[in-house]
């Protein structure tokens, strides 16, 4: 670390003299240009903090190390870490939440799903839930569907209110949006929305088998809650809505443009659903 001695009281020739070098060779070592390893780490520290704010302030270290990935700049994860601390970057953090561990009482609607988010092939198995997001003029309520194999949210729907035609349309968005299986599950909770005879009507009009997981059980509903964590803590918790409409732009916007196309999802390898999407129906055209 190089030391300016215009901070110290006492003069060039005094220090080199005290401490054994020569002037010249003082001014050479100030003089030298920083080293291979230095320069590389401003380079890094460039690349983060373009990242970084690239994410709105969002990306944590793992993130940004699969981003450099992505740009050809080869970083250990621990090496983003540290430049991160120097540098002051910390990304907007959630708040913590209380989990329901309600046991569920019996019900004829199957859990199809177990738990297991995960699919090989686009539009079989498909998870949504209903969320809401405050405004100047009351709630605003987001209804949406997410496909398990590309972690893409296919269909949403706004409202300001949380009855059934908002989950139907959300539902029917996401079929006009993706070519979905016939006997495709949709998997949600066990609200009076989700269970009633209306929007059982049509899923079965789209070809849909339904799924719920276990009334106040969260965790059987994991993906959802994920995407609406992910929202609340990287947009809504940041933004003051004055209105339902600057909402619904502002939240449709961070779907579309945000997280459907650039945001990184560590359950698919560090890429974008769009990117996975386009990757698979790619594959199956050479195959």
């Amino acid at each position: 670390m190089r030391l300016d001695i215009a901070e110290y009281a006492y003069s060039v020739e005094f220090m080199c003299t005290y401490l054994g070098v020569s002037k010249s060779g003082y001014y050479h070592w100030r003089n030298r240009p920083d080293s291979v390893t230095a320069q590389r780490r401003g380079e890094l520290r460039l690349l983060i903090r373009k990242v970084f704010d690239m994410s709105d302030r969002t990306y944590g270290y793992r993130r940004i190390h699969a981003q450099l990935l992505r740009w050809g700049h080869a970083a250990g994860p621990e090496l983003v870490r540290q430049l991160m601390r120097e540098i002051g970057l910390v990304p907007c953090q959630p708040r913590p939440r209380r989990w329901s561990l309600t046991q569920a009482a019996p019900d004829p609607v199957p859990d199809l799903i177990g738990r297991d988010f995960s699919a090989d092939v686009p539009g079989e198995k498909l998870v949504g839930d209903i969320t809401y997001v405050p405004t100047g003029e009351g709630w605003l309520y987001l209804a949406t569907v997410i496909d398990c194999c590309t972690k893409e949210v296919i269909g949403y729907a706004l409202d300001d209110h949380y009855q059934t035609p908002l989950i139907a349309r959300a539902i029917r968005n996401a079929a006009r949006n993706r070519k979905l299986a016939k006997g495709a599950i949709f998997h949600s909770d066990r609200g009076s929305n989700y269970m009633s005879a209306q929007f059982r009507t049509v899923l079965q009009q789209l070809g849909l088998r339904g799924s719920a997981g276990r009334t106040g059980i969260c965790f059987d509903n994991a993906m959802a809650e994920s995407f609406f964590g992910a929202l609340k803590n990287e947009r809504v918790s940041r933004v003051t809505y004055l209105t339902r409409e600057a909402a619904r732009r502002d939240i449709t916007r961070y779907i579309e443009f945000w997280y459907n196309r650039k945001r990184l999802h560590s359950a698919v390898g560090y890429r974008p659903p769009r990117e996975v999407h386009a990757e698979y129906h790619q594959l199956r055209i050479a195959a």
